[in-house]
């Protein structure tokens, strides 16, 4: 578990592929419990150490998750989430099988209304508004090229199940070793390439910007298509 940013009230971690933020069915030790270990442990806290989940990622993502270490900052931190004032951008290698990509740079916004198959724990994009379906818009951009694949930057509007995985695959761009939703092959760690590469928000107690990038993942494939920007 890698700390990005800490202090009284919050604590930030880079969260791997394969690690889930908060416990499920598998009965696997989540990341929350883990960060609860590393607090009790550098503070020497007796007793029970408090965590607020304030929101997750889904099991193949990386990237940068935070928690509440206070339950003030845990109520104002939920409300700044509700409210879109914590902004998080994504990054994503995907691939293109679209006609015609965008230029690099260039900003495209997607629409789309999306249902959920609770038994196959996916969600399936349709053009125009269905029975149970719920809006679903994002923003994406090219950052740069590859051979095969695509380094694509993303920006959310709405938070939906599995919406970044879904929408860019109806698009013409699954994510790389996304099988779920299209890709031609398995990432060989079983991750997924999306990561929750920047997140920026006004501190919930102290009101000062926080602003941090997650390093990117092992995965030579990253640093190739990053370093094309420079």
């Amino acid at each position: 578990m890698q700390v990005v940013y800490e202090d009284n009230h919050i604590i930030i971690v880079n969260k791997v592929s394969g690690e889930i933020v908060q416990g499920d069915k598998t009965g696997d030790r989540p990341l929350s419990d883990l960060v609860k270990d590393y607090i009790k442990e550098r503070y020497q806290k007796p007793g029970e150490v408090f965590l607020g989940v304030v929101h997750r990622l889904d099991r193949p993502v990386g990237g940068l998750v935070v928690f509440a270490r206070t339950s003030k900052a845990l109520s104002r931190l939920n409300r700044m989430f509700a409210e879109g004032q914590v902004h998080k951008t994504y990054w994503a290698i995907v691939e293109d099988r679209q006609a015609a990509a965008p230029a690099e740079g260039e900003w495209t916004d997607l629409t789309h209304w999306l249902t959920r198959n609770e038994q196959q724990n996916k969600s399936y994009a349709h053009e125009h508004e269905v029975a149970g379906a719920k809006l679903a818009r994002l923003r994406y951009r090219v950052l740069t090229r590859g051979d095969r694949y695509l380094l694509v930057e993303v920006q959310l509007m709405t938070g939906r199940h599995h919406q970044i995985r879904c929408q860019l695959a109806a698009t013409g761009m699954p994510i790389r070793g996304d099988l779920k939703y299209g890709a031609r092959r398995s990432n060989p760690d079983g991750s997924i390439s999306l990561l929750s590469r920047h997140i920026e928000f006004e501190h919930p107690v102290s009101h000062q910007l926080i602003s941090l990038d997650a390093p990117l993942p092992t995965d030579p494939l990253w640093a190739t298509l990053a370093d094309k920007r420079s």
